[in-house]
Protein backbone atom coordinates (compact mmCIF):
# COMPACT_ATOMS: atom_id res chain seq x y z
CA UNK A 1 0.00 0.00 0.00
CA UNK A 2 1.35 3.54 -0.67
CA UNK A 3 -0.16 7.11 -1.30
CA UNK A 4 0.43 9.41 -3.74
CA UNK A 5 0.01 13.15 -3.22
CA UNK A 6 -0.44 16.55 -5.08
CA UNK A 7 -2.84 18.37 -6.97
CA UNK A 8 -5.40 15.47 -8.34
CA UNK A 9 -7.70 16.01 -11.30
CA UNK A 10 -9.90 13.58 -13.01
CA UNK A 11 -13.40 13.40 -14.75
CA UNK A 12 -15.44 11.05 -13.13
CA UNK A 13 -18.54 12.39 -15.50
CA UNK A 14 -18.40 14.37 -19.08
CA UNK A 15 -19.75 16.98 -17.51
CA UNK A 16 -17.09 18.07 -15.09
CA UNK A 17 -13.82 17.93 -13.85
CA UNK A 18 -12.74 16.54 -9.86
CA UNK A 19 -10.15 18.95 -8.42
CA UNK A 20 -8.23 17.88 -5.46
CA UNK A 21 -5.37 20.82 -3.80
CA UNK A 22 -3.01 19.15 -2.12
CA UNK A 23 -4.99 15.65 -2.37
CA UNK A 24 -3.83 12.30 -1.42
CA UNK A 25 -4.54 9.40 -3.33
CA UNK A 26 -4.43 6.16 -1.82
CA UNK A 27 -3.54 2.81 -3.61
CA UNK A 28 -3.33 -0.91 -2.55
CA UNK A 29 -2.49 -3.77 -5.02
CA UNK A 30 -1.70 -1.25 -7.91
CA UNK A 31 -5.74 -0.20 -7.56
CA UNK A 32 -7.06 3.17 -6.12
CA UNK A 33 -8.48 2.90 -2.32
CA UNK A 34 -10.00 6.73 -2.63
CA UNK A 35 -8.90 10.02 -3.10
CA UNK A 36 -8.95 12.35 0.07
CA UNK A 37 -8.49 15.65 1.22
CA UNK A 38 -6.57 14.35 4.26
CA UNK A 39 -5.21 10.75 4.95
CA UNK A 40 -7.20 9.01 7.01
CA UNK A 41 -5.87 7.87 9.96
CA UNK A 42 -6.03 4.37 9.35
CA UNK A 43 -3.48 5.18 6.49
CA UNK A 44 -0.99 7.30 8.12
CA UNK A 45 2.31 4.67 8.44
CA UNK A 46 2.39 3.76 4.80
CA UNK A 47 5.21 5.34 2.08
CA UNK A 48 4.10 8.63 0.99
CA UNK A 49 4.99 9.60 -2.43
CA UNK A 50 4.34 13.74 -2.37
CA UNK A 51 4.30 15.10 -5.60
CA UNK A 52 4.18 18.72 -3.74
CA UNK A 53 2.75 21.29 -6.92
CA UNK A 54 2.70 19.09 -9.79
CA UNK A 55 -0.49 17.82 -11.36
CA UNK A 56 -1.66 14.13 -11.36
CA UNK A 57 -3.83 13.46 -13.95
CA UNK A 58 -4.93 9.98 -15.35
CA UNK A 59 -2.58 8.36 -18.23
CA UNK A 60 -3.73 8.97 -21.73
CA UNK A 61 -5.25 6.38 -24.18
CA UNK A 62 -4.25 5.77 -27.76
CA UNK A 63 -7.16 3.64 -28.72
CA UNK A 64 -6.27 3.51 -32.85
CA UNK A 65 -2.64 4.11 -34.34
CA UNK A 66 -0.60 1.97 -36.65
CA UNK A 67 2.44 1.02 -34.91
CA UNK A 68 4.66 -0.16 -38.34
CA UNK A 69 3.75 3.19 -39.74
CA UNK A 70 6.27 4.97 -37.70
CA UNK A 71 9.01 6.30 -40.06
CA UNK A 72 6.20 7.76 -42.16
CA UNK A 73 5.06 10.48 -39.49
CA UNK A 74 4.63 14.04 -40.96
CA UNK A 75 5.12 12.58 -44.72
CA UNK A 76 2.37 12.30 -47.58
CA UNK A 77 0.36 14.80 -45.85
CA UNK A 78 -1.29 16.04 -49.32
CA UNK A 79 -2.18 12.82 -50.13
CA UNK A 80 -5.67 11.43 -49.76
CA UNK A 81 -6.54 7.96 -47.88
CA UNK A 82 -6.72 5.40 -50.72
CA UNK A 83 -3.62 7.23 -52.60
CA UNK A 84 -1.64 7.30 -49.35
CA UNK A 85 -2.28 3.65 -48.57
CA UNK A 86 -0.89 2.89 -52.00
CA UNK A 87 1.87 4.91 -52.12
CA UNK A 88 3.66 5.41 -49.30
CA UNK A 89 2.19 3.14 -46.32
CA UNK A 90 1.40 -0.51 -47.80
CA UNK A 91 5.55 -0.21 -49.40
CA UNK A 92 6.24 0.90 -45.74
CA UNK A 93 4.69 -1.88 -44.19
CA UNK A 94 5.93 -4.51 -46.95
CA UNK A 95 9.56 -4.14 -44.70
CA UNK A 96 8.11 -5.82 -41.60
CA UNK A 97 9.02 -8.84 -43.18
CA UNK A 98 12.30 -8.23 -42.10
CA UNK A 99 12.12 -8.80 -37.97
CA UNK A 100 14.86 -6.84 -37.44
CA UNK A 101 13.49 -3.69 -39.13
CA UNK A 102 10.51 -4.61 -37.52
CA UNK A 103 12.92 -4.40 -33.81
CA UNK A 104 14.54 -1.60 -34.89
CA UNK A 105 11.70 0.67 -35.55
CA UNK A 106 9.09 -1.40 -33.14
CA UNK A 107 11.13 0.34 -30.34
CA UNK A 108 11.22 3.61 -31.58
CA UNK A 109 7.50 3.89 -31.50
CA UNK A 110 7.24 2.69 -28.22
CA UNK A 111 9.49 5.02 -26.99
CA UNK A 112 7.63 7.76 -28.66
CA UNK A 113 4.07 6.54 -27.10
CA UNK A 114 5.74 6.72 -23.85
CA UNK A 115 7.20 10.12 -23.98
CA UNK A 116 4.21 11.74 -25.07
CA UNK A 117 2.21 10.22 -21.78
CA UNK A 118 -0.06 7.40 -23.71
CA UNK A 119 0.20 4.60 -20.92
CA UNK A 120 -3.02 2.21 -23.20
CA UNK A 121 -3.06 1.83 -26.52
CA UNK A 122 -4.95 0.14 -29.45
CA UNK A 123 -1.66 -0.99 -32.21
CA UNK A 124 -2.46 -2.52 -35.25
CA UNK A 125 1.01 -4.31 -36.39
CA UNK A 126 0.77 -5.68 -40.09
CA UNK A 127 0.42 -8.85 -41.39
CA UNK A 128 3.60 -10.50 -40.37
CA UNK A 129 3.26 -13.05 -37.83
CA UNK A 130 7.06 -12.65 -36.02
CA UNK A 131 7.11 -8.91 -36.58
CA UNK A 132 3.75 -8.75 -34.54
CA UNK A 133 5.11 -10.72 -32.03
CA UNK A 134 7.89 -8.43 -31.32
CA UNK A 135 5.76 -5.55 -30.75
CA UNK A 136 3.89 -7.31 -28.70
CA UNK A 137 7.42 -8.00 -26.47
CA UNK A 138 8.42 -5.09 -26.81
CA UNK A 139 5.76 -2.74 -24.91
CA UNK A 140 5.27 -5.59 -22.27
CA UNK A 141 8.70 -4.66 -21.49
CA UNK A 142 8.15 -1.07 -21.51
CA UNK A 143 5.55 -1.36 -18.82
CA UNK A 144 3.01 0.26 -20.71
CA UNK A 145 -0.68 -1.69 -21.45
CA UNK A 146 -2.54 -2.00 -24.52
CA UNK A 147 -2.99 -4.81 -27.36
CA UNK A 148 -1.89 -4.98 -30.32
CA UNK A 149 -3.07 -7.09 -33.44
CA UNK A 150 -1.76 -8.95 -36.58
CA UNK A 151 -3.49 -6.92 -39.24
CA UNK A 152 -4.96 -9.29 -41.89
CA UNK A 153 -5.78 -8.80 -45.29
CA UNK A 154 -6.10 -11.21 -48.38
CA UNK A 155 -7.34 -9.32 -50.57
CA UNK A 156 -7.17 -5.85 -52.64
CA UNK A 157 -3.41 -5.40 -51.45
CA UNK A 158 0.11 -4.73 -52.68
CA UNK A 159 1.72 -8.66 -53.62
CA UNK A 160 4.04 -8.06 -50.78
CA UNK A 161 0.81 -7.35 -48.18
CA UNK A 162 -1.90 -10.13 -49.36
CA UNK A 163 -1.87 -13.36 -47.30
CA UNK A 164 -3.37 -16.47 -48.03
CA UNK A 165 -6.28 -17.07 -46.26
CA UNK A 166 -5.37 -19.89 -44.40
CA UNK A 167 -2.29 -18.25 -43.42
CA UNK A 168 -3.67 -15.27 -41.83
CA UNK A 169 -6.49 -17.39 -39.46
CA UNK A 170 -3.39 -20.11 -38.81
CA UNK A 171 -0.90 -16.97 -37.80
CA UNK A 172 -3.59 -15.29 -35.80
CA UNK A 173 -4.30 -17.77 -34.19
CA UNK A 174 -0.75 -18.56 -33.36
CA UNK A 175 -0.36 -15.55 -32.19
CA UNK A 176 -3.48 -15.37 -29.47
CA UNK A 177 -2.34 -18.45 -28.08
CA UNK A 178 0.94 -17.30 -27.13
CA UNK A 179 0.15 -14.27 -25.86
CA UNK A 180 -3.35 -14.78 -24.58
CA UNK A 181 -2.14 -15.07 -20.75
CA UNK A 182 1.17 -14.02 -21.37
CA UNK A 183 0.72 -10.58 -20.15
CA UNK A 184 -2.07 -8.87 -17.70
CA UNK A 185 -1.14 -5.56 -19.83
CA UNK A 186 -0.38 -6.40 -22.95
CA UNK A 187 -2.98 -8.33 -24.84
CA UNK A 188 -3.76 -9.72 -28.76
CA UNK A 189 -6.27 -8.09 -30.85
CA UNK A 190 -8.34 -9.12 -33.80
CA UNK A 191 -7.61 -6.81 -36.40
CA UNK A 192 -9.03 -7.07 -39.89
CA UNK A 193 -7.68 -3.99 -41.70
CA UNK A 194 -10.79 -2.89 -43.31
CA UNK A 195 -13.52 -4.58 -45.16
CA UNK A 196 -12.26 -4.10 -48.87
CA UNK A 197 -8.86 -5.81 -47.91
CA UNK A 198 -10.63 -9.21 -46.35
CA UNK A 199 -12.72 -11.64 -47.99
CA UNK A 200 -15.82 -12.83 -46.61
CA UNK A 201 -14.35 -16.38 -45.53
CA UNK A 202 -11.40 -14.31 -43.47
CA UNK A 203 -14.14 -12.37 -41.73
CA UNK A 204 -16.08 -15.23 -41.31
CA UNK A 205 -13.09 -16.73 -39.47
CA UNK A 206 -12.20 -13.75 -37.56
CA UNK A 207 -15.19 -13.72 -35.97
CA UNK A 208 -15.45 -17.08 -35.13
CA UNK A 209 -12.29 -16.28 -33.27
CA UNK A 210 -13.18 -13.39 -31.46
CA UNK A 211 -16.12 -15.02 -30.35
CA UNK A 212 -14.18 -18.43 -29.30
CA UNK A 213 -11.50 -16.87 -27.20
CA UNK A 214 -13.48 -13.81 -26.04
CA UNK A 215 -10.66 -10.91 -27.84
CA UNK A 216 -12.04 -7.09 -28.81
CA UNK A 217 -11.69 -6.32 -32.26
CA UNK A 218 -10.39 -3.17 -33.82
CA UNK A 219 -10.49 -1.65 -37.54
CA UNK A 220 -11.57 1.10 -39.85
CA UNK A 221 -15.10 2.30 -40.49
CA UNK A 222 -16.65 4.90 -42.93
CA UNK A 223 -13.50 7.16 -42.54
CA UNK A 224 -13.83 7.78 -46.77
CA UNK A 225 -16.01 8.73 -49.26
CA UNK A 226 -14.06 6.73 -51.95
CA UNK A 227 -13.76 3.82 -49.52
CA UNK A 228 -17.59 3.43 -48.99
CA UNK A 229 -18.26 3.51 -52.07
CA UNK A 230 -15.74 0.60 -52.59
CA UNK A 231 -17.34 -1.21 -49.94
CA UNK A 232 -20.81 -0.96 -51.66
CA UNK A 233 -19.79 -2.13 -54.86
CA UNK A 234 -18.17 -5.41 -52.65
CA UNK A 235 -21.26 -6.26 -50.86
CA UNK A 236 -24.11 -4.84 -52.27
CA UNK A 237 -26.34 -6.54 -50.05
CA UNK A 238 -25.61 -4.60 -46.57
CA UNK A 239 -26.97 -2.39 -45.67
CA UNK A 240 -24.23 -0.12 -44.62
CA UNK A 241 -20.74 -0.57 -44.08
CA UNK A 242 -20.83 -1.44 -40.58
CA UNK A 243 -23.18 -3.68 -41.21
CA UNK A 244 -20.47 -5.70 -43.24
CA UNK A 245 -18.58 -6.06 -40.04
CA UNK A 246 -21.88 -7.13 -38.19
CA UNK A 247 -22.73 -10.16 -40.38
CA UNK A 248 -19.47 -11.63 -39.50
CA UNK A 249 -19.75 -11.00 -35.32
CA UNK A 250 -16.77 -7.88 -35.99
CA UNK A 251 -19.19 -5.40 -34.52
CA UNK A 252 -19.45 -5.57 -30.65
CA UNK A 253 -20.22 -9.10 -30.34
CA UNK A 254 -16.96 -8.36 -28.17
CA UNK A 255 -15.86 -5.29 -27.26
CA UNK A 256 -15.22 -3.01 -30.32
CA UNK A 257 -12.85 -0.10 -31.91
CA UNK A 258 -13.66 1.37 -35.08
CA UNK A 259 -11.36 4.43 -36.35
CA UNK A 260 -12.88 7.20 -38.16
CA UNK A 261 -16.35 7.05 -38.55
CA UNK A 262 -16.75 10.32 -40.30
CA UNK A 263 -19.55 9.31 -42.54
CA UNK A 264 -21.62 7.34 -40.59
CA UNK A 265 -25.57 6.32 -41.53
CA UNK A 266 -27.68 7.12 -39.02
CA UNK A 267 -28.72 3.44 -38.58
CA UNK A 268 -25.00 2.83 -38.76
CA UNK A 269 -24.98 5.53 -35.22
CA UNK A 270 -28.13 3.28 -34.09
CA UNK A 271 -26.13 -0.08 -34.39
CA UNK A 272 -23.03 1.32 -33.29
CA UNK A 273 -24.94 2.42 -30.17
CA UNK A 274 -27.26 -0.69 -29.45
CA UNK A 275 -23.79 -2.93 -29.43
CA UNK A 276 -21.47 -0.71 -27.44
CA UNK A 277 -19.16 -0.16 -30.50
CA UNK A 278 -16.37 2.42 -29.70
CA UNK A 279 -16.14 5.07 -32.33
CA UNK A 280 -12.29 6.31 -32.08
CA UNK A 281 -11.75 9.42 -33.46
CA UNK A 282 -8.69 10.20 -34.49
CA UNK A 283 -8.88 14.24 -36.01
CA UNK A 284 -5.59 15.20 -37.27
CA UNK A 285 -5.31 11.97 -39.29
CA UNK A 286 -8.87 13.06 -40.65
CA UNK A 287 -7.80 16.43 -41.61
CA UNK A 288 -4.24 15.37 -43.05
CA UNK A 289 -5.86 12.78 -45.33
CA UNK A 290 -9.13 15.07 -46.38
CA UNK A 291 -11.44 12.62 -44.91
CA UNK A 292 -13.59 15.03 -43.06
CA UNK A 293 -14.87 15.76 -39.32
CA UNK A 294 -16.56 12.95 -37.18
CA UNK A 295 -19.59 14.83 -36.01
CA UNK A 296 -18.97 14.31 -32.43
CA UNK A 297 -21.36 15.56 -30.85
CA UNK A 298 -24.37 14.08 -32.74
CA UNK A 299 -22.19 10.40 -31.71
CA UNK A 300 -22.64 11.72 -28.20
CA UNK A 301 -25.96 13.06 -28.37
CA UNK A 302 -26.91 9.43 -29.49
CA UNK A 303 -24.57 7.80 -26.25
CA UNK A 304 -22.38 6.16 -28.60
CA UNK A 305 -18.75 5.27 -26.61
CA UNK A 306 -15.98 7.44 -27.86
CA UNK A 307 -12.48 7.39 -27.37
CA UNK A 308 -9.22 9.22 -29.23
CA UNK A 309 -6.71 8.08 -31.56
CA UNK A 310 -3.15 9.16 -33.09
CA UNK A 311 -3.68 7.40 -35.88
CA UNK A 312 -0.47 7.34 -36.58
CA UNK A 313 1.11 7.96 -39.42
CA UNK A 314 -1.85 9.22 -41.17
CA UNK A 315 -1.92 11.28 -37.85
CA UNK A 316 1.03 13.58 -37.44
CA UNK A 317 1.57 13.81 -33.85
CA UNK A 318 1.79 10.62 -31.35
CA UNK A 319 0.05 12.78 -28.43
CA UNK A 320 -3.84 12.71 -27.09
CA UNK A 321 -3.24 15.64 -25.86
CA UNK A 322 -3.30 17.03 -29.41
CA UNK A 323 -5.85 14.94 -30.18
CA UNK A 324 -7.85 16.77 -27.25
CA UNK A 325 -7.35 19.98 -28.39
CA UNK A 326 -8.01 19.66 -32.57
CA UNK A 327 -11.04 17.15 -31.28
CA UNK A 328 -12.09 20.75 -29.68
CA UNK A 329 -11.39 23.26 -32.27
CA UNK A 330 -12.74 20.28 -35.13
CA UNK A 331 -16.10 19.97 -33.00
CA UNK A 332 -16.50 24.24 -33.11
CA UNK A 333 -15.91 24.21 -37.16
CA UNK A 334 -19.08 22.32 -37.03
CA UNK A 335 -20.95 24.03 -34.53
CA UNK A 336 -20.34 27.59 -36.66
CA UNK A 337 -21.47 25.69 -39.38
CA UNK A 338 -24.70 24.23 -37.58
CA UNK A 339 -25.66 24.99 -34.67
CA UNK A 340 -27.72 22.23 -33.81
CA UNK A 341 -24.35 20.79 -32.17
CA UNK A 342 -22.57 22.14 -29.60
CA UNK A 343 -19.07 22.22 -29.48
CA UNK A 344 -16.81 19.86 -26.96
CA UNK A 345 -16.30 21.27 -23.61
CA UNK A 346 -12.82 20.57 -21.82
CA UNK A 347 -14.03 18.45 -19.76
CA UNK A 348 -15.66 16.20 -22.40
CA UNK A 349 -12.62 15.86 -23.94
CA UNK A 350 -10.58 15.20 -21.47
CA UNK A 351 -12.67 12.56 -20.30
CA UNK A 352 -13.17 10.97 -23.66
CA UNK A 353 -9.11 10.84 -23.52
CA UNK A 354 -8.84 9.12 -20.01
CA UNK A 355 -12.22 7.17 -18.57
CA UNK A 356 -13.77 7.44 -22.07
CA UNK A 357 -11.54 5.19 -24.53
CA UNK A 358 -9.46 3.51 -20.57
CA UNK A 359 -13.07 1.94 -20.25
CA UNK A 360 -11.98 -0.11 -23.46
CA UNK A 361 -9.24 -1.76 -20.99
CA UNK A 362 -11.80 -2.08 -17.87
CA UNK A 363 -11.33 0.19 -14.92
CA UNK A 364 -8.73 2.17 -16.10
CA UNK A 365 -8.89 6.24 -16.54
CA UNK A 366 -10.31 7.65 -13.35
CA UNK A 367 -9.08 8.27 -10.07
CA UNK A 368 -12.33 6.28 -8.39
CA UNK A 369 -12.27 3.32 -6.07
CA UNK A 370 -11.05 0.30 -7.56
CA UNK A 371 -9.25 1.78 -11.13
CA UNK A 372 -6.13 1.17 -11.16
CA UNK A 373 -3.76 3.57 -11.03
CA UNK A 374 -2.72 4.80 -14.57
CA UNK A 375 -1.63 8.19 -14.15
CA UNK A 376 0.95 11.13 -15.42
CA UNK A 377 2.29 13.25 -12.98
CA UNK A 378 2.94 16.91 -14.68
CA UNK A 379 5.51 19.69 -13.88
CA UNK A 380 4.16 22.45 -15.63
CA UNK A 381 6.33 25.16 -13.71
CA UNK A 382 7.82 26.76 -16.19
CA UNK A 383 4.19 27.41 -17.55
CA UNK A 384 2.77 28.51 -14.27
CA UNK A 385 3.90 32.14 -14.34
CA UNK A 386 1.34 33.35 -12.39
CA UNK A 387 -1.67 32.91 -9.97
CA UNK A 388 -3.47 30.33 -12.10
CA UNK A 389 -6.34 27.95 -10.78
CA UNK A 390 -5.29 24.20 -11.01
CA UNK A 391 -8.03 23.96 -14.13
CA UNK A 392 -6.25 26.59 -16.06
CA UNK A 393 -3.23 25.27 -15.20
CA UNK A 394 -3.98 21.89 -16.89
CA UNK A 395 -5.48 22.96 -19.87
CA UNK A 396 -2.42 25.84 -20.20
CA UNK A 397 -0.66 22.12 -20.33
CA UNK A 398 -2.70 20.48 -22.89
CA UNK A 399 -3.05 23.38 -25.24
CA UNK A 400 1.25 24.52 -24.75
CA UNK A 401 2.69 22.14 -23.01
CA UNK A 402 4.66 18.67 -24.37
CA UNK A 403 6.34 15.68 -23.31
CA UNK A 404 9.61 17.72 -21.33
CA UNK A 405 6.11 18.71 -18.80
CA UNK A 406 5.33 14.80 -18.09
CA UNK A 407 7.30 13.76 -14.91
CA UNK A 408 5.84 10.52 -13.94
CA UNK A 409 3.96 7.72 -15.69
CA UNK A 410 2.34 4.98 -13.89
CA UNK A 411 0.43 2.07 -15.42
CA UNK A 412 -1.38 -0.19 -13.23
CA UNK A 413 0.24 1.53 -9.93
CA UNK A 414 3.72 0.66 -11.12
CA UNK A 415 6.12 3.81 -11.99
CA UNK A 416 7.27 2.83 -15.65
Amino acid sequence: MKIIKGNIIFTPTYDKFEIIKDGYIILSNNKIVGVYNEIPKQYKNYELIDYKDKLIIPGMNDLHCHAPQFRNVGIAMDKELLPWLNDYTFPEESKYKDIDYGKKMYSKFVKEIYKNGTTRVAAFATIHKESTMKLMDILIDSGIGGCVGKVNMDRNSCDSLCEYTMTSINDTLDIIKRYLNKSELVKPIITPRFVPTCSEILLKNLGEIAIKYNLPVQSHLSENIGEINWVKELHPRSKFYGDVYDSYNLFGDTPTLMAHCVHLTDDEINLMKTKNVYAVHCPTSNANLGSGIMPIRKLLNNNVKIAFGSDVSGGHSFSIFKAIVYAIEFSKLIWAQNKEYDFLTLSEAFYIATKGGGSFFGNIGSFEKDYEFDALVIDDSDLNFDNYSLLERLEKFIYLGDDRHIYHRYVSGKLI
